[in-house]
C-alpha cells in the first residue's frame, strides 16, 4: 500500500490498538565500531518532543449523530459548510509544502473514484490546472482562491504521527547485524474471498498452501525463531531487533549502512496475522505510563528477554523490498511530503484533498494534503501526520496525539451539492 504496511502501521494508533491483519480490506552480539548509530537509539532516556500547546478552533454545530442515516461515508454522514478560509489559511512553509504535495497529487486525484462521495473527478480540474504554475511564495492565496471549507460529521479531529525510521543495517550478515529483514516469501498467497461469495466482496485473507489445505502463514514468533531461514529471503540485516520492530510498524524506512550509505526499504506484504498493539498490552499490565513510542522502546531495551516475548505477542510480520527513486510512496501512489502529508480514511476524505487542522498541539496546525491511508486511520476526522525522517521527525511523530477540529477543503462550487437541503 504505502509508506506503512496495509494492515495499518500508524505509529501511536497501532501501538495502542489492534489492527486488521487476518482479514484485509481492499484498496526481529554487539555492534562493530564502524556501524552508524541509529538516531536516539540509546538504551534508555529517549523522549518524545515536548508538545507546544495551542487552542483549537471550535467545531461547527451538526445534526445529532443518532439522526444520521448513513455513517459509512462522508456524504452519508453529512457535511456542514465551513467558514471563509481566507482568515484561517496560514502562510509560510507548510502552505508551500502543501501546494507542492497537492500539485503532485493532481494526476491521480482527477481520475480516481472518490469513495467519500464528496467530489467528482472534474471538480478538481481548475484547481489542478492552476496549481501547475502557481508561485509557491503565494501558496496560501492559491488555496483561498480555489477551495472552500466543509466540516464532515462533527468535525472533531484526532491526529497522531508517523515518520520514516532510520536504523542501522547491512546488506550482508556480519557481526553486529544479526536481525534478518525478509523479502516477501513466494508461498505467501492472497485470497480474494469475494470470488467465492458475494457476501465477502472486498475482503481477503493471506496464508499458504499446506498439503491440500490453505492455512495461516507463520506468525512473528515462528519467523523470529528461524522458520524462513535458509530460503534466501534475506533482503538485508538489522542491528537491533527493537529498532526493526518499529520500522515494521511504520512499514518503510532507511537502513544506515556500515559504509555510510543508505538503503531504503518499503512494505512488500504482511503475513496475514492480526496486528496486536503492544503499547496497549504494556499499559494494561502497568509496564509503561503513556504508551508513546519512546516509553515502549525504553522498556523493551531495559528488559530484553521480556521485551522479545512482548514483541512476539504481535503476530503480524512485515516483509520488505528495496526502494529506489522518489519516495516514500503513499496510498495515493505519489511520494509523501514531510510536514504536508496526512493519512486519512478515503471513505471520509478524498485522497488528494487539502485538510485544515486546528488542534490543541501547535506543531500539526495548518494545511495538509491527504495522500496516505492506514488500517488504524478509520472514520471521519481521523488523521496521521507524516513528519519525514531523522531525529526531529522521530521525536514529534513518536509522541504525537492531538485533538481539535478539522475542515476539508473542496474545490469551489462542489460543496453546494452537499449542503443544499
Amino acid at each position: 500500500m504505502s509508506l506503512r504496511h496495509s494492515g495499518g502501521a500508524l505509529l501511536a494508533a497501532l501501538l495502542l490498538s489492534a489492527c486488521a491483519g487476518g482479514v484485509i480490506p481492499p484498496s526481529a552480539s554487539g555492534p562493530t565500531p564502524s556501524r552508524p548509530a541509529p538516531p536516539a537509539a540509546s538504551a534508555g532516556g529517549e523522549t518524545a518532543t515536548r508538545p507546544v500547546p495551542a487552542t483549537p478552533r471550535p467545531t461547527l454545530p451538526v445534526v445529532a449523530p443518532d439522526l444520521v442515516p448513513d455513517k459509512t461515508t462522508a456524504a452519508g454522514l453529512g457535511v456542514v459548510k465551513g467558514p471563509d478560509i481566507a482568515s484561517l489559511m496560514p502562510s509560510g512553509e507548510r502552505s508551500r509544502l502543501a501546494l507542492q504535495a497537492f500539485r503532485i497529487s493532481c494526476p491521480t486525484l482527477m481520475r480516481r473514484t472518490d469513495q467519500s462521495g464528496l467530489t467528482r473527478g472534474a471538480d478538481w480540474n481548475n484547481a489542478c490546472a492552476a496549481a501547475s504554475s502557481w508561485p509557491e511564495a503565494s501558496a496560501s492565496e492559491f488555496f483561498v482562491r480555489y477551495f472552500e471549507a466543509v466540516q464532515v460529521g462533527d468535525g472533531a479531529a484526532f491526529v497522531t504521527g508517523y515518520y520514516e525510521p532510520e536504523i542501522a543495517g547491512s546488506r550482508t550478515r556480519q557481526p553486529g547485524y544479526e536481525v534478518p529483514i525478509y523479502r516477501r516469501p513466494t508461498d505467501l498467497i492472497d485470497v480474494d474471498l469475494g470470488l467465492f461469495s458475494d457476501t465477502l466482496k472486498g475482503r481477503s485473507i493471506r496464508g499458504k498452501v499446506q498439503g491440500t489445505k490453505f492455512v495461516p502463514y507463520d506468525e512473528r514468533a515462528q519467523i523470529v525463531a528461524g522458520s524462513l531461514s535458509g530460503r534466501g529471503l534475506e533482503l538485508a540485516w538489522a542491528a537491533d531487533p527493537v529498532e526493526f520492530f518499529f520500522l515494521q510498524v511504520q512499514g518503510s524506512g532507511r537502513l544506515l549502512l556500515p559504509d555510510g550509505g543508505i538503503m531504503r526499504i518499503g512494505y512488500d506484504g504482511q503475513n496475514g496475522r492480526d496486528y496486536t498493539g503492544i503499547g496497549k498490552l504494556m499499559k494494561d499490565r502497568g509496564l509503561i505510563q503513556n504508551g508513546s513510542m519512546q516509553d515502549i522502546m525504553q522498556y523493551l531495551r531495559a528488559n530484553p528477554a521480556e521485551g522479545a516475548a512482548i514483541m512476539n505477542e504481535n503476530k503480524s510480520f512485515v516483509f520488505f523490498r528495496e526502494l529506489t527513486g522518489a519516495g516514500p510512496i503513499g496510498a495515493l501512489g505519489v511520494p509523501v511530503t514531510a510536514e504536508a502529508t496526512v493519512a486519512a480514511d478515503p471513505k471520509f476524505i478524498p485522497l488528494g484533498a487539502p485538510v485544515l487542522l486546528s488542534l490543541d498541539r501547535a506543531e500539526p496546525n495548518g494545511i495538509w494534503i491527504a495522500q496516505d491511508t492506514g488500517g488504524a486511520i478509520k472514520g471521519a476526522n481521523r488523521f496521521d501526520s507524516f513528519w519525514g525522517a531523522g531525529a526531529r521527525a522521530r521525536g514529534i511523530a513518536g509522541g504525537m496525539s492531538a485533538r481539535g477540529s478539522a475542515l476539508i477543503l473542496l474545490p469551489v462550487g462542489s460543496a453546494a451539492r452537499l449542503t443544499q437541503p
